[in-house]
């Protein structure tokens, strides 16, 4: 085995009394290798680490990146020894590659379930290598919710001047209106406000709803949704969730969630949160998932196949997520 990283036999028991952060290496063949040896290299006095992944990928990312040795005791490799190494380059999309860390993904759920790990890192994977290997797969979120059997949850992107939280994900345009449903938002409203408390130790959350329509809608003269839907919902939690306000313009809501007067603000659809998040810190943002039985957090970008066979690939943003993954972890001790 090449020099620069130690595969365990088994998984051990951490003797340390840091938290253990597992991290899946995600596609094969993407940036996730690189960034992972890139970003826990910065580590080792924060937190323990079981990488799961496959050892040659991890081996050729470091020869790539000239460097000797990665990862820094007491750190482990899980490997799955499940990439075939006759033909592997990166850059490639492959089904191969997609069934490859879609078994990252389910050896991480095994061991939170073990409870090896306290908190869960996810790299980036292809949906098409993932859906070509024969798997209906929409996206780690929805997947993780899935195997936990959690059935309320969201997804909150974040970097160090916002917190957002989306009402729909990964769906066309045209199909927002229809799914924005008082039902939804109640239930995202409910788990966001949680989650604000239990992993950000914000005791008594300032939340804000975007509206859907330009200017919130002028009080029903563009678009109904949020006098038939948004307004309702507000209107019954404020009770049970004083610091929720709303809805407001899109614009306006997000600028005063940047400013500090909300701690998070609840946007309708991706790209309403997306482009005003990425324009503020485009390297630094994270991706979590609230709701579920554990914690987990990934970097705010994909696979990035076309720069996976340099050495280019920016670590940042997965550096965000295990501090971030590790703050949620000391927060959640504390209560």
């Amino acid at each position: 085995m090449p020099s620069g990283l130690k595969r365990p036999k088994s998984v051990p028991t951490s003797k340390s009394s840091k938290f253990i952060i597992g991290i899946t290496m995600g596609d094969p063949s993407g940036i996730g290798p690189q960034i992972t040896l890139k970003a826990i290299s910065k580590f080792e006095k924060l937190a323990d680490f079981i990488i799961i992944g496959d050892s040659f990928v991890l081996n050729k990312a470091a020869k790539l990146l000239r460097r000797s040795s990665f990862i820094p005791h007491p750190s482990c490799l899980v490997d799955l020894k499940n990439v075939d190494h006759s033909q592997f380059k990166f850059g490639k999309l492959k089904a191969e590659y997609g069934r490859a860390s879609l078994e990252y993904i389910d050896k991480a759920l095994e061991l939170i379930r073990e409870k090896k790990i306290d908190a869960l890192v996810t790299c980036p994977v292809s949906k098409e290598a993932i859906n070509k290997a024969g798997f209906s797969f929409s996206g780690h979120t929805e997947y993780l919710a899935k195997q936990s059997n959690t059935t309320d949850f969201a997804m909150m992107l974040l970097n160090q001047k916002l917190k957002t939280v989306l009402l729909t994900r990964h769906i066309a345009i045209s199909k927002v209106p229809a799914n924005i449903n008082k039902k939804a938002l109640i239930d995202t409203i409910k788990i966001t406000y949680n989650g604000l408390k239990s992993y950000f130790s914000i005791q008594s959350p300032r939340l804000v709803i975007c509206g859907l329509n330009p200017h919130a809608s002028d009080n029903g003269v563009i678009g109904n949704e949020e006098n038939e839907v948004i307004k309702p919902v507000i209107n019954k939690l404020k009770k049970t969730f004083p610091g929720l306000t709303g809805p407001a313009p899109a614009d306006i809501a997000i600028a005063k969630t940047v400013q500090g007067e909300f701690d998070c603000c609840i946007a309708m659809y991706h790209d309403q949160a997306l482009i005003p998040l990425k324009i503020l810190g485009y390297n630094l943002g994270v991706n979590m998932t609230l709701g579920l039985p554990f914690i987990r957090t990934s970097p705010l970008h994909g696979t990035a196949f076309d720069i996976a066979a340099s050495r280019n690939a920016k670590a940042d943003s997965l550096i965000e997520a295990v501090k971030l993954a590790t703050q949620c972890c000391q927060n959640q001790k504390k209560d």
